[in-house]
């Protein structure tokens, strides 16, 4: 399912899988994403897929996937004129200036509540939750009946080496969750770096309940997002 799609877009050099990582693009990793139940935001969100154009665009790269595949409307964008959709150029903006100066985006990257406050300039309904302030099993309730459902989606922001993966902090989508092995699927969207991979709902939290130095020391976490019918 969708598993063309994702071929074209990955890039065959990325860095070595650590062997508590499964690669969507194994045997295994097909055979988790057929037997899921919780796999509505995997086709939405894979073909709007986009890699982050820069290291420190992860959680641009992610907000922009999630607001696509939403099918909210975009801004335009002189090179798809008269078309319209959400890049990582034009979701930029003053308003998104005003939480976050691109000058500090573009050397840092964005914080979980600085993804909160950017999505708070799009009508869309979110929350913020720090694992520190969550269990895993609330986390992995929510999570999963969020990718049950339409126009709900999961960014999470988690500590790539608490998975064993290089290294600092990072921010990409869940696109699915398999009960059987306890895994959720992670769209990286460093393609250059990783590939999607299923990781374990306890690695993943363990990873996301880690102090981040530039949110004082908060822990990272998880942020859900649904579509402000009432907008």
């Amino acid at each position: 399912m969708g598993l063309g799609l994702l071929a074209a877009s990955a890039q065959s050099e990325t860095l070595p899988l650590p062997s508590n990582l499964i690669d969507l693009r194994s045997d295994q990793g097909q055979l988790l994403l057929h037997e899921s139940d919780a796999l509505e935001d995997f086709v939405p969100l894979i073909v709007n897929f986009v890699t982050q154009k820069n290291q420190a665009f992860c959680g641009v790269a992610s907000i922009v996937m999630v607001l696509n595949a939403m099918e909210l409307p975009a801004p335009s964008t002189p090179e798809y004129d008269p078309y319209r959709t959400f890049t990582q150029d034009n979701f930029l903006s003053e308003s998104t200036d005003a939480v976050l100066p691109r000058a500090i985006l573009g050397q840092r990257g964005m914080t979980l509540d600085q993804l909160g406050s950017l999505l708070a300039t799009q009508a869309v309904k979110f929350e913020v939750h720090h694992a520190a302030d969550e269990t895993i099993d609330t986390f992995r309730a929510t999570a999963r009946e969020h990718l049950k459902g339409k126009d709900q989606f999961v960014i999470v922001n988690y500590l790539r080496k608490a998975i064993h993966q290089e290294r600092g902090g990072h921010v990409s989508p869940l696109a699915a969750y398999d009960a059987k092995t306890d895994r959720f699927l992670i769209l990286d969207v460093s393609r250059y770096k990783y590939p999607p991979v299923w990781v374990t709902a306890s690695d993943l939290f363990d990873a996301m309940n880690t102090a981040d130095a530039d949110n004082q020391d908060k822990t990272r976490g998880f942020v859900l997002i649904s579509r402000d019918h009432g907008s």
